[in-house]
């Protein structure tokens, strides 16, 4: 799945402590990090990410490689690790970032033990350790756009959240975000004059309230700036129809897979970098 580029910073790690955990909705938990290192780093885009890394049972906090100056070789160490020993990484948004309290805020979708940052988050308690590299962003706002649309599920929620959050007053946005059922739906405190369009998925295959919707929607005039996000699938098809049927320059669509349906993030990183050093150049899916 291809993705807006972003030139990222050296890599270092943030190891970071649980201080808080509460619930956000039935299905979402939010929890408060502190590390000293939190207070370096800058701000950035409201969408910025990163790679939460979880200890193995047993441990009180993940064992990584050492970062080293070239991110690619540390990440084949990383893949190269034996998988009784490698610790689980998973990558998600930073929804609030708080620098003179050395503090972030990550919420996580709750989904049982299918996972391993599900399965850690349902039983996180203040004290617990995980290890962070990042955060990047990729939400970059043309000068001239006239409104924002911002279309993704429940994996994308955070990132749309801290969006909306961070308007400018006046500022023109839709998002169209589809959750599992009515009691995922959140509030939002923003300046920004926003339509927000919650999509319950019921008993369709994921993604399809959401494709439906954005396929149906009268958009305002001018000029978007497009951000779409969540299941890779679900994202090219929105993206798809964005440029073919609604004729978005594809340079005004800031695009990302968060997750690939019957993929692991591991899964996916080995075949990233395998086609990374194969040369090969991800394709301008339309």
């Amino acid at each position: 799945m291809a993705t807006t580029q972003v030139e990222r910073p050296a890599l270092t790690y943030h190891r970071a402590r649980v201080t808080a955990v509460r619930p956000v909705t039935p299905h979402m938990v939010r929890v408060t990090f502190e590390a000293a290192s939190f207070r370096e780093v800058p701000a950035g885009a409201p969408d910025q990410y990163v790679k939460v890394f979880f200890p193995r049972p047993g441990q009180e906090e993940p064992e990584l490689p050492e970062t080293g100056s070239d991110v690619m070789s540390w990440y084949r160490t990383y893949l190269a690790m034996p998988d009784a020993v490698r610790p689980p990484m998973r990558t998600y948004t930073v929804r609030a970032h708080r620098p003179a309290a050395a503090e972030i805020d990550v919420d996580f979708v709750l989904h049982g033990d299918t996972g391993p940052a599900s399965a850690w988050a349902s039983r996180v308690t203040p004290g617990d350790r995980v290890t962070f590299t990042g955060p990047y962003g990729l939400y970059d706002l043309p000068a001239e756009a006239d409104w924002q649309l911002l279309v993704g599920d429940e994996t994308a929620l955070p990132a749309i959240g801290a969006i909306i959050e961070q308007l400018p007053a006046g500022t023109r946005a839709s998002a169209y975000i589809e959750v599992s059922e009515r009691e995922e739906r959140q509030t939002f405190e923003t300046r920004g004059a926003v339509e927000v369009h919650w999509l319950l998925r019921g008993s369709r295959p994921l993604g399809q309230a959401l494709l439906d919707a954005v396929r149906t929607a009268t958009f305002p005039g001018g000029a978007p700036y497009a951000w779409v996000s969540g299941e890779a699938g679900v994202v090219k098809l929105v993206r798809r129809h964005l440029v073919r049927e609604r004729e978005v320059d594809k340079r005004r669509i800031c695009f990302t897979g968060y997750w690939r349906a019957g993929i692991s993030e591991e899964a996916a990183s080995r075949e990233a970098v395998r086609a990374a050093d194969a040369g090969e150049v991800p394709p301008d899916e339309d």
